[in-house]
């Protein structure tokens, strides 16, 4: 509410003229901010049709402020003649007869409200010079309303029990209700923590200069998700119980025969500086489709993509998405997840590149303590996992894995022999436990979830 001295101001001003006031002038002969005024036309408003008030906009000029020093203190042209000193100056260095401050003349012509006297192009040349512009006024006009009164009377917002057992309600003045109001927005409808982390994840990538990798086939072959990568057709994560087979389509059929060929003689006779694995490497291994295991079936498919052209370009990929393992659920494995990748080609990349980019990569997420430990993968030599601390449980979790792809991996494709590889693959879901302090998966993907979490919250909080 504004000042109700103010309010009864405005009252008895509007009840002496017959037409209407502009709110303008009420501030200026009242020598208030004319923001004031308006806070009072608002009030009344809001008190029924007690005043009509009509917006209205005008335009008039005004000094900057360095046109005010000019109309105070005259041009600056004026002022070096003024400067002249009395025992004066060769006429040769000042050829000046006479002075009129033209310019002087004109600005006072506009502080004292008669800048209609000017012409436009008088106008629009001190305006160039910065020392008018043209402001835009918004203001009211008000007049009286259908229940105009100098009485303020408050109007009642609510009908209390109070008053319908006493009665009262009917001598009191209620304030209409505004039935097209909106009303308080409902808090809901916010973005899941898995969603905002995989948004500000993306960023991170492009920001870093990485291209995104397509990766919307969910289904893939053995021979893109584990041969391509120099992982054995015996190892254990091929086995049903680490992997979902599909039964329909069971086998896939379109390979690149040239590097199936070489990919099958790597593996079974070695090549490349390897021994291989020396075993008898079977395509109906490779036909089998499965969920993809993980996102590096789509690395293998880009990298070879990458190798077939003419002339060998440094790259850098990315992909997040989801993939599929036959886990048992418990608080930090689920069968379905997101995998975040990272994949750089270039000439002579070391594993001292490849630990910059995740600490740079994770300092961005605001995650900033990380430990490296040597690991062993199928398809990286050398491998390392990648620890972050949460503080949550007060340990050291596991994040992601990385390294160096192998040269049996790369070669076979048709890359360079100096090119290098450098990939990383790391969880979604844990990063995101890490940032928010969430202690469980189930905390995490569960339908409990407090959805009011916001997004700076440091906890994640599971309903009962």
């Amino acid at each position: 509410m504004a000042d109700t001295g103010l309010v009864e101001t405005l009252l008895q001003r509007v009840e002496k003229v017959d037409g209407g006031l502009d709110s303008q002038d009420v501030a200026t002969s009242l020598g208030v901010d004319h923001q004031a005024i308006v806070g009072a036309v608002k009030s009344l408003q809001a008190l029924g049709d007690v005043i009509s008030a009509e917006q209205r906009s005008s335009k008039h000029w005004e000094l900057t402020g360095e046109g005010c020093e000019i109309a105070e203190q005259g041009s600056h042209e004026a002022r070096v003649v003024s400067s002249i000193p009395e025992e004066g100056m060769p006429q040769s260095q000042l050829m000046v007869e006479r002075l009129e401050d033209l310019v002087r003349d004109k600005l006072l012509l506009v502080q004292k409200g008669q800048a209609s006297q000017l012409e436009e192009k008088e106008k629009n040349e001190l305006k160039k010079r910065k020392l008018l512009s043209e402001v835009t006024v918004k203001s009211y006009w008000i007049t009286k309303g259908s229940c105009f009164s100098t009485t303020i009377t408050k109007q009642e917002t609510e009908l209390t029990p109070e008053m319908i057992a006493s009665g009262s309600w009917k001598e009191k003045k209620f304030k209409p209700y505004n039935f097209e109001a909106m009303g308080v927005a409902l808090d809901c409808g916010h973005l899941h923590p898995l969603m905002k982390v995989r948004t500000q994840f993306r960023q991170i990538f492009l920001e870093m200069g990485f291209t995104e990798m397509p990766t919307n086939n969910f289904i893939e072959s053995s021979f893109w998700n584990f041969d391509s990568l120099f992982q054995p057709q015996q190892h254990p994560a091929r086995d049903q119980h680490d992997t979902f087979f599909l039964s329909d389509p069971a086998q896939a059929h379109e390979f690149p025969q040239d590097y199936l060929e070489r990919v099958r003689k790597v593996h079974s006779e070695g090549g490349f500086g390897s021994q291989g694995y020396k075993y008898d490497w079977k395509i109906e291994e490779a036909q089998k489709n499965i969920l993809r295991t993980h996102t590096t079936a789509v690395s293998a498919r880009m990298l070879y993509k990458l190798a077939q052209q003419e002339k060998f370009t440094p790259v850098k990929y990315f992909s997040i998405d989801r993939v599929f393992r036959n886990e048992t659920l418990d608080a930090t494995h689920l069968a379905e997840f997101h995998q975040i990748e990272g994949v750089v080609a270039d000439f002579g990349l070391t594993l001292g590149d490849l630990m910059g980019i995740l600490h740079q990569f994770f300092n961005k997420l605001g995650i900033t303590k990380l430990r490296f430990k040597p690991a062993y993968n199928p398809y990286t030599e050398p491998s390392m996992e990648v620890f972050s601390y949460h503080e949550g449980l007060k340990k050291w979790v596991e994040v992601g894995n990385s390294g160096m792809f192998r040269p049996e991996m790369l070669l076979p494709m048709g890359l360079p022999e100096g090119v290098t590889v450098i990939a990383w693959g790391l969880s979604l879901e844990r990063p995101t436990m890490i940032k928010y302090g969430i202690n469980n998966i189930r905390e995490l993907v569960g339908h409990k979830v407090n959805l009011q979490m916001v997004y700076d919250s440091p906890v994640c909080r599971l309903d009962s």
